[in-house]
């Protein structure tokens, strides 16, 4: 189908920007990749009066490290996540994440912060910011506030962004010495929406005592869900086969999948939970490597 017909902008500033969304309030949406908001209007899904075109504004595509926090501009595409040197010598699971994201084409020019302001359960990056315990960088006409990812997402498409706020940029604290991170999702073929994901980052000691665990899981939950209970089971234990087993399974337990054509929700809870196994196992491997 096409879209319906609809003013387009281009701002070269926020202050523009916001002057934008102010006057069309709830009728603007904002374009940064548009790999989720076009599919949606030539559905008829989304029929905005205008579409606020970001791609212009300067400040926004940077990757920034500032003391102890990373930072990603909401214009960084997935393809520069993928070269992002020192992103991924800290953070190796944008490493896996970034190659499961659709295809080349779409990683040149989808974003980190589309992804996430998009609100949907289904897609990678909110289940990975939830295992690093990142927080969103939200900006309007009065102002900027942070708000920590588990307070990020409210509904079905539905976010802590305002009619009319922009999402400028993501903040991750910079992990301890012996961090491990690790992403994978089941997909039926490339570019489909996951069976399931699971995202984990993973502190061990010295002593082999896991002091830091983040589990985020991909598509089991009306909301991008943090596997708590599993993150719970490996804090102040060892890593062994037995504590690994029991994350795997409160995992499994504590999503809340539907049946679809990707499968019915056992077999989903039982992807989640082999999904957990593999990906503590690889995160774990990589904080001692």
């Amino acid at each position: 189908m096409i879209a319906a017909d609809f003013n387009y902008e281009a701002p070269t500033s926020l202050d523009e920007a916001f002057t934008l969304l102010r006057k069309y309030g709830d009728e603007a949406k904002i374009l940064s990749g548009g790999h989720s908001l076009i599919p949606m209007m030539k559905l008829r899904f989304a029929s905005p009066e205008c579409i606020i075109d970001i791609n212009n504004i300067p400040g926004l595509s940077d990757i920034t490290r500032e003391g102890d926090i990373m930072k990603i501009g909401a214009l960084v595409r997935e393809a520069q996540v993928e070269h992002a040197a020192e992103l991924l010598e800290h953070f190796p699971i944008f490493a896996d994440v970034t190659k499961l994201i659709a295809d080349p084409q779409v990683r040149n020019m989808g974003t980190v912060g589309g992804n996430l302001a998009h609100g949907d359960a289904a897609n990678d990056h909110p289940a990975v910011m939830m295992a690093l315990r990142a927080s969103v960088v939200i900006a309007g006409a009065d102002g900027t506030r942070v708000v920590p990812i588990d307070e990020f997402f409210f509904g079905f498409y539905s976010t802590a962004i305002q009619p009319d706020e922009i999402l400028t940029e993501i903040q991750i604290p910079m992990p301890s010495p012996y961090t491990g991170s690790a992403y994978h999702k089941l997909e039926r073929k490339v570019g489909d929406y996951a069976t399931a994901g699971v995202a984990v980052q993973l502190t061990i000691d010295a002593n082999g005592i896991c002091t830091y665990a983040g589990i985020g899981l991909t598509n089991v939950n009306p909301l991008p869900m943090r596997a708590a209970r599993s993150e719970e089971a490996l804090v102040g234990k060892k890593i062994t086969d037995e504590t690994i087993a029991e994350a795997a399974r409160y995992a499994s337990d504590d999503c809340n999948p539907s049946a679809d054509l990707r499968g019915d929700v056992e077999y989903k809870r039982a992807m989640v939970g082999v999904l957990t196994k593999r990906m503590i196992h690889k995160a774990a491997q990589r904080a001692v490597a």
